[in-house]
């Protein structure tokens, strides 16, 4: 009896370990079809909590924005799987990233590139999920592109289905920069952000600390080398209202 105990508690123990590692999220950071130089990257970028963060599941319609050649986005695919799609869009003064997109997308079922003048919100299908990782500034600096970033954050909520998520992740910035400020940093202020997507409608939900690094003061450009891949960031995820 006391045996059969412990094989049921060590059965009970396994299966949500298996469930773990058995995850859609944990096999698509396994996947060895990643390029090596994006595994490496892994350690400092979290794309496991990242993406658990972001509620990404099987079946969802996500619409990603400058993918930059798809760090995000095979994993994405992955994620998504066979029912779902990715809809990627890029700005298309990024040439190098334009290619790059085209080049994965054409490896990927269910991936679809696009590009456009900075900040276009342009998607076949309403969406589950819309990510932006490490751009929202950029929407900011003008020589990518002249954005209203609050009429960005307003078609971005027209483009999600009701209950639809709008995840950001961003480098953390000073209070009170200037548009010069961002251009220079490459940072912009957690509140900021909030200010803006909160006034097109979306509400505040949830807030990852998993890539926070104190250590950082934010007085420093992203690319410093004394900084780099190890900044402070923050990861927002609103939601629209279902009705």
């Amino acid at each position: 009896m006391r045996k059969f105990t412990q094989l049921l508690l060590a059965v009970a123990i396994a299966a949500p370990l298996q469930a773990i590692a058995a995850s859609p999220i944990s096999q698509a950071v396994a996947d060895s079809s990643r390029p090596a130089d994006q595994r490496s990257a892994d350690a400092l970028r979290k794309p496991a909590e990242t993406l658990a963060f972001a509620g990404v599941k099987p079946g969802m319609t996500v619409g990603e924005f400058y993918p930059g050649g798809g760090y995000f986005t095979r994993m994405l695919s992955d994620v998504v799987g066979p029912k779902g799609h990715v809809y990627g869009i890029e700005n298309d003064r990024w040439k190098e990233s334009v290619e790059a997109n085209k080049a994965l997308a054409a490896k990927l079922k269910n991936v679809t590139m696009d590009s456009g003048p900075f900040g276009t919100v342009a998607f076949p299908k309403p969406l589950d999920l819309a990510w932006v990782t490490q751009n929202y500034h950029d929407l900011k600096i003008a020589k990518y592109g002249k954005v209203d970033t609050l009429a960005f954050d307003r078609a971005v909520y027209k483009a999600l289905k009701p209950g639809g998520v709008f995840f950001i992740l961003d480098h953390q910035g000073a209070a009170n920069l200037t548009d010069a400020d961002i251009e220079k940093l490459h940072r912009i202020n957690r509140d900021v952000v909030v200010k803006e997507v909160t006034a097109a409608g979306f509400k505040l939900v949830g807030e990852g600390k998993f890539l926070r690094r104190p250590a950082d003061d934010h007085t420093k450009p992203i690319f410093d080398e004394s900084i780099r891949g190890h900044t402070d960031q923050y990861a927002l995820k609103f939601v629209k209202a279902r009705g």
